[in-house]
């Protein structure tokens, strides 16, 4: 189970092609045959003109998204630093709406949570849509990222409110957690698996299962700690800590799964917007790093 929006069969179809077929590669793209094959055409009668051409065409560089209309690494990762500066843009947007401007809120609870409601229901709907969405829309995943960065930027001002200096120290740790997995991912030391990913959704199932049963009984009042069940000791150890560092593995794994896919697209030969798909997924997963990696550092603040 990667992030939503790779559900779609292009990055699905191990050997084929976006449309059932073997993919070719770009005529660009095909090795180079060498001049000694390229000289046989001057034998067959082809003109000078002509062989210059062919020769030019064995020599060119290799065709990128835009010449050959397909998904590329290159370009998907060009999509998801796009989609990242919107999200950084909005939250900067929430991070001041919802601390009320340059004199800021006077106690935590006069601080404005209408921007972490906002963007928490778009970001929700959105991401819905674009995960079941058979086409992806540069439009609907851009919105997506207008929400998410309202949702993080104001949830982050309000545990910076209360904790100083924790997004500085959950930003960090996001970037490193994503560095690592992405370094061990391109040198070949970590790969999905699928006795691996088979206890990754088993996982995620109990996780959300969880989660809801914690918001169902903070909003109804059965426990008023700050972080409901996470708040319980276990072992002298607050729940929410043992779950968070087993949730960062887990959106760790899901980071491997996100590249498998892009991959996995770029090898089938998936039309050049699909990478708006794969920077979705990574945007999914990695807000859902930064989320869970704050709330750990700030349960851990709290017990001090």
């Amino acid at each position: 189970m990667a992030s939503p929006g790779f559900n779609n069969p292009v990055f699905q179809a191990p050997q084929q092609g976006a449309y059932g077929t073997p993919l070719q590669p770009p005529a660009a793209q095909q090795p180079n045959v060498g001049y000694a094959q390229a000289g046989q055409y001057s034998q067959m009668g082809v003109d000078a003109a002509a062989q210059s051409r062919i020769e030019g065409a064995y020599t060119a560089p290799a065709a990128g998204a835009i010449e050959t209309g397909r998904m590329t690494v290159e370009d998907t990762v060009l999509k998801t630093l796009m989609l990242f500066g919107a999200l950084i843009v909005f939250a900067a947007v929430g991070w001041v709406w919802t601390l009320g401007g340059a004199l800021g809120p006077q106690s935590a609870t006069s601080i404005n949570m209408l921007p972490w409601i906002i963007g928490a229901l778009g970001g929700f709907v959105l991401g819905l849509v674009n995960s079941f969405k058979r086409q992806p829309s540069p439009a609907l995943i851009f919105a997506y990222a207008a929400f998410e960065g309202l949702f993080v930027g104001g949830i982050s001002a309000y545990f910076e409110f209360i904790w100083p200096g924790i997004v500085i120290q959950a930003t960090l740790a996001t970037v490193a957690v994503v560095g690592v997995t992405l370094a061990l991912f391109a040198n070949g030391k970590v790969r999905a698996s699928a006795k691996a990913t088979k206890i990754f959704m088993i996982a995620m199932i109990g996780y959300l299962v969880f989660s809801l049963l914690n918001v169902i009984l903070m909003w109804t009042g059965v426990t008023d700690n700050a972080f409901g069940l996470r708040s319980v000791e276990f072992m002298g150890i607050p729940l929410g800590l043992i779950i968070g560092v087993l949730v960062v593995f887990m959106a760790a794994y899901s980071l491997v799964l996100d590249f498998d896919m892009i991959q996995q697209g770029v090898r089938n030969g998936a039309p050049r917007k699909f990478g708006w798909m794969g920077a979705f997924g990574i945007m999914v997963t990695v807000v859902w790093l930064y989320i869970e990696i704050l709330r750990i550092i700030a349960i851990l603040r709290g017990n001090d």
